[in-house]
Formats: structure tokens, C-alpha cells, sequence
């Protein structure tokens, strides 16, 4: 039989990793035909990386502010011989000699209907009280690659939703979240299948 793609997931200091958790999760139950194999954080006891321990992944702590991240990151990948690249909740720009040795293998999600919502400092709360304040009437998410500028890559799946006339950042948020729990696994399980 042969190996599976193995697949890093890489999450930020505050996020909950409900994403990151999905991935895993259809990864173990065979719906992306790839094992999750790493989850990288970048502090150890953030509720992702703890998430993350809980589902049974390697969990490496690496901050993306540090000296050397981008060179620790590589030999982690190359170590682990990853295939795939999923950003969940990693905020800062990917590091370019990473993006460059995994071009069209790193994916990020965004929930906002790219290219509208995007771009640097455009994430979490800020997206969604931005749709408000543009008094669009449909929102939702990008799951994209990524490229050397913030959401810039290429899109692979969408979702939407309706914006509702009482709607709140948060309650735009959580309704957002919903669509991007199916569309990112989906995403992750194209790429992998060539679809």
C-alpha cells in the first residue's frame, strides 16, 4: 500500500484550532487521503496546541518571530518529509523560501470572499466588522494557496452566506466559521486528489 501524503498544519498564538482540528480529523478518518502528521505552534500551551495533543499530532513549538524560524521550519518539514502546507490561524506572512520550495502545496484559509476583505491586517474580527461596514449582503470564505503576499494565491474553494440585516461581527464570525469547518477539509481533499 502505498504511504499517504503527510500533511503540517500550522496554527497561531491565540486561535482555538477548530480548523486545524477538522483537518486532523478527516485526515484520520480517511475523507483527505493524507496523514496529519504535524501541527506547529507557536507557544506551547495556546488552546490549538493543546487541541492539537488531545487528536494525537506531534505538536513542535517554533515562533515565527525568532531567529532561524524559517531554517528550523524547513528541517521540521523535511524531517517530517511533509507534503502539504494547511495554515490555520498563522497570521504572519509566510516565510518566501518556504513558499518558494512548496509552491502550490500551502494552503490557507480566509473568511472573507477573497479578493474583497484581504490583504495585511485583514484578519478575524477586523474582516467581518469590515463586510459590515461595507453593507455588502453576502460573505464567506477563501480557502486559497499561498504566495508571497497576503491572500493573493489563487482561490481553490469558496463558500458563502448571506449577510442578515441584524447581523454583528460575531455573529457574522460564527456563522463564517461553519462554512470554513467544511470548506477547508474539502479543500485539503482536492489538492491532494489532484481534483
Amino acid at each position: 500500500m502505498p504511504e499517504l501524503p503527510r500533511v503540517a498544519i500550522l496554527v497561531g498564538r491565540k486561535g482555538r484550532g477548530t480548523n486545524m482540528a477538522r483537518l486532523l480529523t478527516a485526515c484520520a478518518s480517511g475523507y483527505v487521503p493524507a496523514e496529519g502528521r504535524l501541527v506547529v505552534a507557536p507557544v506551547s500551551g495556546n488552546p490549538a496546541a493543546i487541541r492539537a495533543r488531545a487528536l494525537g499530532a506531534r505538536v513542535e513549538v517554533l515562533d515565527p518571530r525568532s531567529s532561524g524560524y524559517s531554517a528550523r521550519l524547513l528541517d521540521l518539514f523535511r524531517e517530517e518529509r511533509i507534503d502539504w502546507v494547511c495554515l490555520a490561524g498563522f497570521m504572519s506572512l509566510f516565510p518566501s523560501e518556504i513558499v518558494g520550495e512548496y509552491e502550490g502545496r500551502i494552503l490557507n484559509i480566509h473568511p472573507a470572499l477573497l479578493p474583497r476583505f484581504g490583504g495585511k491586517g485583514m484578519y478575524g474580527i477586523r474582516v467581518h466588522e469590515a463586510v459590515l461596514a461595507a453593507g455588502v449582503t453576502e460573505t464567506g470564505c477563501t480557502v486559497h494557496f499561498v504566495t508571497n503576499e497576503y491572500d493573493e494565491g489563487e482561490a481553490i474553494l469558496t463558500r458563502s452566506c448571506p449577510v442578515l440585516a441584524g447581523d454583528t461581527p460575531d455573529s457574522l464570525a460564527d456563522r463564517v466559521l461553519e462554512l470554513e469547518h467544511e470548506a477547508y477539509p474539502e479543500a485539503l481533499r482536492m489538492v491532494v486528489l489532484g481534483l
